[in-house]
This record gives structure tokens, C-alpha cells and sequence, in this order.
């Protein structure tokens, strides 16, 4: 059997069993999405959801109030985790999956979000996997430990910030120099953005509650990748701006915590006006 006639086959089962999982949503009930809006990728797959125009219900779970500890969520997601899905009796967690499933469940998802393409399709898997020991080890463990812990009164680990910090840039520096290399504005140098844009983009937005140079610091010497974030939230507007409004109201609290201590009581004012921005 030659390469391309393999190739073929594939494709053809692809689109097949994409078909027909879109019939046999037909009479489903509405999709739930089990999100905190604070989260990286419960940005990404409500966003993806708003973009495609897929129907949903936003079952709101807020991580500051441990919700998504309880035994309840714990049938929806055992590793009580966010986000999560349930389609029907279907229930799904991690957010790339979420997002895979969604492009291949829902008609009318075009193409260049998860391309039908197997070799566009597995290069995309490699960005994908790429992220989660990567960009999003080091953005999350940077901003939890220098940021969101100090504003929410609880210690941080000094040493975890500083491993996370050099792999932050390195992360940086190759998405730069490697995963937006190419003609086009979005990675792997296409013209489209895919869902690992969405991910890898939602994953940045995060350093938007950094103190002004510190974000500047990271994202300065990378024009390629300031770029390429400019382009991803144009691509998704107005629902990527939408989406992150909680995060700019908590950057804007972060901001005026010097303000908030002086006048509020300290770092326990800190904590309740930003927990009720999450």
C-alpha cells in the first residue's frame, strides 16, 4: 500500500467518523461546559465554543471557593480539574481534548481549527504537547507563586518562580524562533489560528496580571510572539476580550494593591476584592 493511498484512508475515515459523531449529536441535550473564567484553558474552550457559534451552558465553578473539590464536580471530572465537558452522557476533561472533540462533534467548526489534514493535524499535536511541559508549566507556576499567592495572602515558593522563570523564556524563545516560523501570522507559520493558538495565547494572557515590567521584561524582546497574540485575539473578536474581562478587572485590582493596603486594611482587603473578581 503506498504512503499516499494510506494517507487517503485515513482522511476519508476521518471525515466518515466526524459525520456521523455530528448525527448522533442530533437530539443531545445542550453541551455544559464546566469553567472558571480565571483558568487558562476554560478561556480557551469558551472562547472556541462563542467563535464557532456552538450552543452551550456555562456551568460556573470557582476554583477560590475550592468548588471544584466537591464530590459533585468529582462525577463530572474524578481529577477535579478545569475545565470540563458533559455532551449528552458524555463527560470529558483537559482542554486540549475538549477542544478536539468540539471541532470534530460540532458542524459548521471550519477546518483550520483542527485541520482534517493528517500531517497539518499531528504537527499541531506536537505544539499541543509541547505546551503542557512547557509554556504552560512555567507561565502557571510563575504567575501562581510571584502573584496570585502573595495577593491572596498565602506563601509562595521563591524557588519554583525562579525555575519556572527561565523556562518561561525559553518557552518564549521558541515560539519565537521555532513554532512561529513560516509565511503566516499564527504558529506553525499558517495563515489561520488553529486551537493550539487559542491555547498557547489564552496560556500567555495570564502574564496580564504581572506587574507592568515584569510583563514587559518576558514579552519585550519577543516581537514575533506580541504579534502573533495581537492576531489571535483579532481573529476571535469580540468573544476573546469578552472572555478575559475578569482577568483585566483582577489586573486592574493587582494594580492598586499598594492603594487597597494602605486603605483597606491590608492584605485581607487584597484577598476578598480579589476573589470577587474570580
Amino acid at each position: 500500500m503506498s504512503l499516499q493511498y494510506f494517507y487517503f484512508i485515513i482522511q476519508y475515515s476521518a471525515k466518515r467518523e466526524a459525520g456521523k459523531e455530528a448525527q448522533s449529536r442530533t437530539g443531545k441535550m445542550k453541551l455544559e461546559v464546566y469553567a472558571d473564567r480565571m483558568s487558562q484553558p476554560s478561556r480557551a474552550v469558551i472562547i472556541f465554543c462563542k467563535v464557532n457559534g456552538i450552543d452551550y451552558t456555562e456551568r460556573k465553578v470557582d476554583i477560590s471557593k475550592r468548588e471544584h473539590l466537591t464530590p459533585e464536580f468529582a462525577e463530572i471530572n474524578p481529577m477535579k480539574q478545569l475545565p470540563a465537558i458533559v455532551d449528552g452522557n458524555f463527560k470529558l476533561f483537559e482542554s486540549h481534548s475538549i477542544l478536539i472533540y468540539l471541532a470534530c462533534a460540532f458542524p459548521g467548526v471550519a477546518d483550520h481549527w483542527y485541520p482534517a489534514n493528517l500531517f497539518k493535524r499531528s504537527k499541531m499535536h506536537s505544539v499541543l504537547y509541547w505546551h503542557h511541559s512547557n509554556l504552560r508549566r512555567a507561565a502557571d507556576t510563575y504567575v501562581t507563586n510571584t502573584t496570585i499567592l502573595p495577593a491572596l495572602g498565602h506563601p509562595s515558593n521563591q524557588q519554583a518562580a525562579a525555575e519556572a522563570e527561565k523556562l518561561l523564556f525559553s518557552s518564549l524563545s521558541k515560539i519565537e524562533s521555532f513554532w512561529l516560523k513560516g509565511d503566516g501570522p499564527f504558529l506553525l507559520g499558517r495563515n489561520q489560528p488553529s486551537i493550539a493558538d487559542l491555547s498557547l495565547v489564552c496560556e500567555l494572557m495570564q502574564l496580564e496580571v504581572l506587574d507592568e515590567k515584569d510583563r514587559e521584561r518576558f514579552l519585550g524582546p519577543y516581537k514575533k510572539v506580541q504579534q502573533w497574540i495581537k492576531h489571535t485575539r483579532n481573529a476571535t473578536s469580540p468573544h476573546f476580550d469578552n472572555v478575559h474581562n475578569i482577568l483585566m478587572k483582577v489586573k486592574e485590582k493587582l494594580k492598586n494593591k499598594p492603594l487597597m493596603e494602605a486603605n483597606h486594611g491590608g492584605a485581607l482587603d487584597i484577598q476578598k476584592r480579589l476573589r470577587s473578581g474570580i
